[in-house]
């Protein structure tokens, strides 16, 4: 029936549907069946109507929303996942139109998947509801009602994420102000839901019984049914009040159902914890509704008080105390003696089951709403509770866990004090009550705790001393009713008892010592609980009895002086407590003492010792002194009732106790432990009373130690060998144990013997040490020694402690021994430490704190040293061995930069403190510099080391001449890691200087100080110097710099401290002698001064003065001839060419001869400062003179590798002058002395190109370098010439340039271009190759179009490259092309320049083969040349790897001469020779090109590229401002020059040239960017815009419109007229009795947004005719890759076209082809209609038919 294929019956216009069928089923019915439960009515659980004429709204729906509604019905789990994160994302993404078109249907889904059984799909279910809700905002409130039950089960689902969603969900979609009125608007059904899912629904009917199994289907209803219970609590919590009790009725209607009582009783834990939580609720919102219904209410709850499921309990409790609260008679409903206490008994000797944190914090407030009747008889009552709570103590679990215990100790004391505190009326009960709570209770606690260790650690004794002060504050409180005596007799009741306890546990020989050391601690406590140190600092809820007095209820008042007085009442406790109290303890405490004394003087107990002096610790009274004195035994020995007797007798019981017991126990030898009794001495000092007592008592036990006879006894044995050698020994193992890893209980005992050793190292007395002199200086080497290793070590284990504590010995030897550091093992030890600072952390592998603390030791050390030097008068081995270690560490050229900075630091640190030496710091210091300076051949040997790199740039720009192989024939580079020894040394040395220059110290003759001082600081110059010349100085050398400047190591800062008049006598006479960099260093001196000072100028005084000429003296006049005033640089110039006229033969090439003086010559003549033109033409003359007389010395056309530096450098000098001469000389040349120019310079040229392989030569590469120069300033020479300059020069010079020697450069340059290209691969910037290659690529650019169309270079040709062009031109490209490539920026620049030559002429070898393109059926593409998208290819692949990383729109740094900016550059370069060819070609051939490029998606890349090469803000100079106003250079308006020898700033180039090349695409290919633009996502689109709108488009619209101003385009038939203010064009064309005036207005952001085409008057045309042509022309407009006036010629000719009777094409209803500009051509057979081939092509394949579109008949 609803077959494909078939034939249909005649007017069945649509083939059979079912979703027709349940249209029409709708429209009859009202409804669609429903889907949700299984009936149609709402009375079953159809609770979301289903939708209706669902295929109405289905084609409402967005077609992927559709899918991913039907992907959501499935049942496989990861589809359903799946496509609800779809749907977030598309609810995220798509419009909110879009969106608002699945709300009929999400109600629906949302009910049913947000019960789903998979917690992720609820999680991503509530996460996509979020987006839609943001996304539809307050269209959701029609479904509201529908979707709200679910919602408040979703946020009481199990799975916390999924909850957290729904609730923040929730939260989007109503502010909490709104959230109860959303709740009040949908409480009907959302009570309908709830009650339907706890009374009506099963697990079968939730799940489908046959696809799901049965655990599934089970665990699913109980979810919901928690989720219910939980929505339901929820629901009651957020509505109004008001609203609450408006929900009775139907909540009665609930509890009354016996099923819903049951789930009390359920055997899922989580049910019943959620119903009990709904019951506090009912009992919490609804109390009076619970009252009803208190005979189900109250067996719920009370009944399943003994639930020990963790997760009932918390819920459970509070439902019990909710409802003993609530209902008033609720035990009336229960029988409590036989249900609910046998329970609670049961839970409290089981501990609570291990829930006891839970269950006992709510007993009390249980307890104290037991009704009097139930709790008859109240002494068995009271006992069987208190009972169940000891025996809960004891159990497993509560032992076990702190908390636990702590629980049911806190509970037992509230409770225990909430039942003393109540009034029974009989009051021999009440007493026998409290008779039974202390003896049977309270003490078997105590006793409880005082056995189990773990029960100590709780807060039971800091409970026992609070309730106790209770106690104690109502005792003493006298009132009528008696209830003082009744505590007081309660208190001495409880102290009798713990008596009793307490001397049980003390009055046995083996009491256990842990036993004992509980008892004491229990009594510190309750002596004074606030000192004692509590267990835990957690906050705890103190409970609060009504009947307390006001003290206590106020204590809220007195917070802030108790917090204030906190201290004074620590100190003041024992006077704070109550007095009744202090009584009862000292009594308890003299009793235990008592009984420790006899054992320890009859059984000699230990532990009973050390439990006396822990009792004595807290409780030394004198009291307590006297009870243990009357123990003493009667008989006593003669020797005790002497002295020590009769003193004692005269004093306190304390210090009797002292002399009786104290000192007896410290003779005892076989004593291991004696910290006690030290307590114990505490404590008797503690007692004394007065400070004065305390003093005899401590002079007396010290005097055994100092009086001098004894101290002979022992010194012998101090200064003995066994003593020595055992301290020796220790400090060995203390120092190997501390280069091992030693555990923490090792550690404090090592840190003991550490104190002894420095004690024995830094006691002295009358000037002596305390051991043998050899053993002071063993120890001290071992710790030197053990501190050698520490470095190698501490990578492998932890060296701190060790190195910690050698400081800590060392520190307190160095400061506290007189003449310490004149021991050679401690100036050793000394040395050590200050290397180890001296060194860079991580060669040392030392902490910040360490390094800290050796500064301090050896600070110390040094301090002590430059005292005792002073007071000795000695040498010290120290400052010698630091100065010659400082000295090699300089020189080994093995420091990076931190390592020298670390160094530097601590030099400079050493001097400070010799400095501090009184009246000798000049000595010092001054010989501290002199052990540090190198000698002259160390300097020398510093010299060689700086690698000749430096010399390439001043040899190049001319600043140097030179005549020798600069230190042999290859250059030796800098190394990138170590800095070289002399820039460590002389920065050393310098700050040394300046320190000592900045403090005034200097010793000795004052000039040869000075002298010194200037020979330092001349190095350093040199060194910065050094740094300068260096074309490409690495990271390590920049550092070095900043490093200087950080630590004040500048010439500015000598010349503050100093005069520099010395100094620039010793760099001038520096640079007489020896030339090279120290000329340089003058000059920088010079120019940093501003002024030649009289001593360099004496040597200008004589003619002679500078004659003969030395190499240094060359360089000399070289550097400072910038520097000299016109007067002198005339008499310089004159002397030279005197010199010249009279050079003979064998003088030409030496450096006092004619080399010398053209040298001065050219330095001078560089810049034009001086007036003699007139001398210039006769120099010529000299040289043309040398070339007839002696034709070798003139290097043409010869090899070099034989000739001497000498010759080469002859002609160099030479070569430079000619230049010099053409720019400055104003007298006309002889036709004989152009010839002469032209031929050396070609002859010259030849010698540079036969000569490749010598370049990596200095000086060979100078000369190819300034033959190129020469070359090249021939060419601008001519090229600038003038008519006016060309009258002077003879007559067939231009055309001889032109035709001869212009094309001989050539011919020679460019082939040598392409060897040395694939010579070097890779030639970068710091390279030397590169100077050549910059001069070649210089010269290379005046080539013009016609020679590189002639050029000789070799076929070259790439297999299977499409190509028109003719093989010369073929080659040419495929010869050049790929040197865009290459890693040198000259290169890339001169062969940029050549090809923008040709680009023009390439695309008329298209034109030609166009016809073969126009009748394709398809859309055409031809590309570019192909030499160069094969490179933009690999350009595109290379660029991918370095910017895909970068956000489009963020700008990125590209260093400059880097690859990445070789990289960058080339393919920029290639992309403005592209560009350039494509505005070369016609409109026809344009199609083709950007449909090529559209396709490869080249431009594209381009695009995004140039938007992170393109700076955010692309000012090109000036502040940066907010606005482009008219002033703003920015680089769209400033025009980019590309020179090759880049003397611009180069880090703006690539933005300058990114921003070229955007502006050229945009003005040639604007279709293509707009298409581009269009296509980018919204982050981009927007950054595109905003950019674009900013700086370009106004510039590009104004440059539209003046060139629409000033076309000279004239059009048969049409005006065309701009307006610039208004960016406006209009066209008027006229024809016959037709009249159309067109308006072209520009949008803000030209080119991207569309031109729009608006009509003005129109006469005589159709308005049908009239829509066409408008959309004709905003269709060229919008898809050329052109001008308006090109748009505006190709409407004209379709306009033109149509009037001659061509008819439109029916497809695209325009005669011209909108992007091909083709004709229509293909016609129809049948109906003879004709079409353009590219829309037929686009018919055909959009509708899979070949039919023609007018007829329908086959296209043939």
């Amino acid at each position: 029936m609803g077959g494909k294929n078939k034939q249909r019956t005649k007017g069945n216009l649509r083939p059979s549907s079912s979703g027709q069928a349940a249209e029409l089923l709708a429209k009859e019915q009202g409804t669609v069946p429903g889907f949700i439960g299984f009936g149609t009515s709402q009375s079953d659980l159809g609770y979301v109507p289903a939708i209706q004429g669902a295929e109405e709204i289905d084609s409402l729906v967005d077609a992927d929303f559709r899918m991913v509604l039907r992907k959501l019905s499935k049942r496989d789990i990861t589809t359903k996942l799946k496509a609800m994160q779809e749907f977030g994302t598309m609810c995220k993404e798509r419009e909110a139109e879009v969106v608002k078109g699945v709300l009929p249907y999400w109600p629906r889904i949302y009910c049913k998947i947000s019960l789903d059984h998979d917690r992720r799909v609820r999680e991503a279910t509530q996460q996509s509801f979020k987006q839609l809700i943001l996304k539809v905002k307050k269209h959701l409130a029609p479904y509201l009602k529908s979707i709200m039950g679910y919602w408040l089960i979703a946020q009481c689902d199990t799975y916390s994420p999924a909850a957290s969603a729904s609730k923040v969900a929730f939260e989007k979609a109503f502010p909490s102000s709104k959230q109860p009125e959303a709740l009040v608007f949908c409480k009907d059904e959302i009570l309908n839901v709830l009650q339907d899912h706890l009374l009506k629904e099963t697990p079968d009917t939730l799940s489908d019984p046959q696809t799901v199994p049965e655990e599934e289907r089970e665990a699913k209803f109980f979810r919901i049914l928690t989720c219910s219970l939980l929505a339901l609590k929820k629901l009651l919590s957020m509505l109004p009040k008001k609203e609450v009790h408006s929900l009775e009725g139907k909540l009665m209607s609930l509890l009354s159902q016996n099923k819903f009582w049951k789930y009390s009783k359920h055997n899922v834990p989580q049910v019943r914890s959620a119903f009990f939580e709904l019951v506090s609720a009912f009992c919490q919102y609804l109390p009076e509704l619970v009252k009803a219904e208190a005979p189900r209410v109250c067996p719920a709850v009370l009944l399943s008080i003994d639930d020990s499921d963790a997760v009932v309990c918390p819920a459970l409790w509070e439902a019990v105390l909710y409802a003993v609260t609530t209902i008033e008679e609720c035990w009336s409903h229960v029988n409590a003696r036989k249900g609910v206490l046998p329970k609670l008994w049961t839970v409290l000797r089981e501990g609570g089951r291990g829930l006891a944190a839970v269950i006992y914090p709510n007993l009390l407030p249980f307890f104290s709403r037991v009704p009097p009747g139930i709790a008859e008889p109240k002494l068995e009552y009271f006992r069987t509770f208190f009972s169940s709570m000891l025996q809960g103590l004891s159990s497993e679990r509560a032992t076990a866990s702190l908390a636990e215990s702590s629980a049911i100790s806190a509970t037992f004391m509230e409770c225990l004090h909430f039942v003393i505190l109540q009034k029974i009326d009989e009051e021999d009960d009440q007493r026998q009550i409290h008779q039974m709570l202390i003896r049977d209770q309270l003490i078997p606690l105590i006793d409880a705790v005082l056995k189990e260790p773990r029960l100590q650690n709780g807060p039971v004794f800091y409970q026992i001393a609070e309730t106790l002060s209770s106690w104690e504050a109502k005792a003493e409180l006298s009132n009528d009713d008696g209830t003082d005596e009744l505590f007081q007799k309660l208190l001495s009741n409880f102290w009798d008892h713990l008596l009793k306890m307490c001397v049980l546990r003390v009055d046995t020989l083996d009491a256990d010592e842990k036993s004992l050391f509980a008892v004491s601690a229990m009594l510190e406590v309750l002596q004074n609980p606030k000192n004692a140190a509590k267990p835990n600092n957690r906050k705890s809820l103190k409970i609060r009895f009504t009947d307390e007095d006001e003290s206590e209820r106020n204590t809220e008042n007195g917070k802030l002086t108790e917090l204030r007085n906190s201290d004074s009442e620590i100190q003041a406790g024992l006077h704070h407590s109550s007095l009744l109290r202090k009584k009862h303890l000292e009594n308890l405490v003299c009793s235990l003492a008592e009984l420790s004394i006899v054992y320890v003087n009859e059984q000699k107990s230990e532990q009973h010792l050390k439990f006396l002096s822990a009792l004595l610790n807290y409780f030394s009274s004198n009291r307590v002194f006297q009870v243990l004195l009357e123990q003493r035994s009667d008989v006593s020995s003669a020797q005790d009732e002497s002295q020590n007797e009769t003193k004692a007798r005269r004093e306190s019981p304390s210090v009797q106790f002292l002399y009786v017991y104290l000192i007896t126990w410290l003779k005892e030898d076989w004593r291991k432990d004696t910290q006690f009794l030290v307590d114990i001495l505490y404590s008797v000092l503690n007692c004394c009373n007065s400070s004065d007592e305390r003093k005899v008592i401590l002079d007396d036990l010290t005097k055994a130690c100092s009086s001098t006879a004894k101290l002979n006894l022992v010194s012998d044995w101090l200064k003995g060998d066994t003593l020595g050698e055992r301290l020796v020994m220790l400090a060995d193992d203390l120092c190997h144990l501390g280069l091992k890893p030693v555990a923490a209980s090792s550690e404090s005992l090592s840190s003991e013997r550490w104190t002894l050793l420095s004690l024995v190292l830094s006691q002295h007395i009358k000037n002596e040490s305390l051991i043998g002199e050899t053993y002071v200086e063993r120890i001290i080497d071992k710790l030197q020694a053990a501190l050698s290793k520490a470095k190698d070590l501490s990578e492998a284990g932890n060296t701190e402690p060790s190195v910690s504590f050698i400081c800590d010995v060392a520190s307190n030897f160095f400061s506290s021994v007189k003449g310490c550091l004149l021991l050679p093992s401690s100036e050793d030890l000394l040395l050590t430490i200050f290397q180890l600072c001296a060194q860079r952390q991580n060669a040392t592998h030392l902490t910040d704190l360490l390094v800290c603390k050796l500064k301090h030791t050896w600070m110390t050390g040094v301090n002590s040293l430059v005292h005792q030097l002073w007071s000795m008068q000695k040498q010290s081995t120290f400052l010698h061995k630091s100065a010659q270690w400082v000295k090699n560490q300089i020189l080994s050229s093995s420091l990076d930069v931190k390592s020298l900075q670390v160094l530097i630091s601590a030099v400079t640190d050493l001097l400070s403190k010799l400095m501090e030496a009184e009246g000798q710091s000049g000595y010092l210091v001054g010989a501290y510099v002199e052990c540090v300076t190198p000698n002259k051949t160390e300097w020398g040997k510093l010299h060689e080391s700086l690698s000749t790199e430096w010399m390439h740039k001043p040899l190049l720009e001319g600043r140097l001449s030179m005549n020798c192989e600069p230190l042999g024939s290859h250059v030796k580079l800098c190394s990138t890691t170590k800095l070289p020894g002399h820039l460590c040394t002389s920065a050393l040395l310098s700050k040394m200087v300046l320190l000592v220059l900045e403090n005034g110290v200097v010793h000795g003759n004052d000039d040869a100080e000075r002298k010194k001082i200037d020979n330092i600081i001349v190095e350093l110059l040199y060194s910065l110097q050094w740094i300068e010349e260096l074309e490409n100085p690495p990271d390590l050398l920049l550092e070095y710099l900043h490093m200087l400047e950080d630590m004040h190591i500048t010439y500015e800062k000598f010349s503050t401290l100093s005069n520099t008049a010395s100094l620039q006598q010793t760099i001038f006479d520096r640079s007489e002698e020896r030339g090279r960099l120290w000329s340089l260093t003058m000059a920088k001196v010079i120019r940093v001064e501003n002024t030649v000072s009289c001593e360099m100028n004496h040597l200008f005084k004589t003619a002679e003065g500078f004659l003969p000429l030395t190499e240094g003296r060359l360089h000399t006049l070289q550097c400072l001839s910038p520097f000299l005033i016109e007067e002198e640089k005339k008499e310089l110039v004159f002397h030279c060419v005197a010199k010249l006229m009279t050079c003979t033969q064998t003088e030409l090439s030496s450096t006092d001869g004619a080399f010398g003086c053209l040298s001065i010559l050219n330095s001078c003549l560089k810049d034009r400062s001086i007036d003699c033109d007139h001398l210039l033409p006769g120099i010529l003359k000299i040289i043309i003179s040398w070339k007839n007389d002696n034709d070798d010395s003139f290097l043409f056309s010869c090899n070099l590798k034989e000739t001497s530096a000498q010759l080469v450098g002859f002609n160099i000098e030479m070569i430079r002058y000619l230049p010099l001469l053409l720019k400055h000389s104003t007298a006309p040349l002889a036709d004989s002395e152009w010839d002469f120019i032209m031929c050396s310079m070609l002859a010259w040229l030849e010698t540079t190109s036969e000569n490749r392989s010598l370049y990596h030569v200095p000086l060979v590469q100078i000369f190819a370098c300034v033959s190129c120069d020469l070359a090249s300033a021939l060419s601008a020479y001519f090229e600038a010439a003038t008519p006016e300059t060309t009258e002077n020069l003879p007559v067939n010079l231009i055309s001889e340039w032109k035709e001869f020697f212009s094309e001989g450069i050539h011919n020679l340059l460019l082939p040598l271009l392409v060897k040395v290209t694939g010579e070097t691969k890779n030639a970068s910037e710091g390279c030397f190759q590169n100077a050549v290659l910059t001069s070649l690529g210089e010269a290379l650019t005046y080539i013009s179009k016609d020679q590189l169309l002639n050029h000789k270079l070799p076929a070259k040709f790439v297999a299977g490259q499409k190509t028109n062009l003719p093989d010369k031109l073929q080659t040419l490209l495929n010869t050049l092309s790929p040197l865009l490539l290459f890693r040198a920026r000259p290169v890339q620049i001169s062969v940029y320049h050549m090809l923008y030559k040709l680009m023009p002429e390439l695309p008329q070898f298209d034109d030609e083969d166009l016809k073969s393109y126009g009748d394709e059926e398809e859309e055409s593409a031809l590309s570019p040349p192909a030499a160069l998208m094969s490179l933009l290819a690999t350009q595109e692949l290379l660029l991918e790897n370095i910017l895909e990383c970068i956000p489009v729109g963020e700008f990125a740094v590209i260093q400059p001469l880097s690859d990445e900016f070789c990289l960058v550059l080339g393919y920029l370069l290639t992309w403005k020779l592209t560009l350039a060819f494509f505005k070369a070609a016609s409109s026809q051939l344009r199609v083709l090109y950007s449909q090529y490029l559209r396709r490869t998606k080249s431009l594209n890349k381009l695009l995004y590229h140039l938007f992170r090469l393109m700076p955010e803000n692309p000012v090109s100079s000036g502040p940066a401002l907010e606005t482009p106003n008219k002033d703003t250079k920015t680089f769209f308006t400033e025009e980019l020059h590309l020179g090759v020898k880049g003397t611009g700033d180069l880090s703006s180039q690539i933005p300058h040239l990114a921003c070229s090349v955007y502006h050229i695409t945009l003005k040639d290919l604007p279709a293509m960017v707009r298409l581009w633009w269009n296509s980018c996502e919204k982050r981009v689109f927007s950054v595109v815009d905003k950019f674009t709108s900013k700086y370009v488009s106004s510039i590009l619209s104004s440059q539209e419109i003046s060139s629409v101003q000033t076309s000279t385009q004239l059009f048969n038939g049409m005006t065309v007229k701009a307006r610039s203010a208004a960016r406006e064009v209009i066209a008027t064309y006229s024809v016959d009795d037709i009249f159309i005036e067109l308006i072209i207005q520009l949008p803000s952001n030209y080119p991207l947004g569309s031109i729009t085409v608006e009509s003005g008057k129109r006469v005589g045309v159709a308005v049908q005719q009239w829509r066409n042509w408008m959309l004709q022309l905003s269709t060229y407009l919008t898809h050329q890759n052109g001008s308006i006036m090109e748009g505006l010629s190709l409407w004209k000719n379709n306009v033109d076209k149509r009037f001659e009777g061509v008819e439109d094409c029916m497809i695209c209803f325009s005669v011209i082809h909108g992007s091909n500009y083709s004709l229509p051509k293909k016609a129809c057979r049948t109906c003879k209609k004709k079409f353009h081939s590219a829309c037929l092509y686009k018919w055909f394949t959009s509708s899979n038919k070949s039919t023609c579109p007018l007829c329908r008949e086959t296209f043939f």
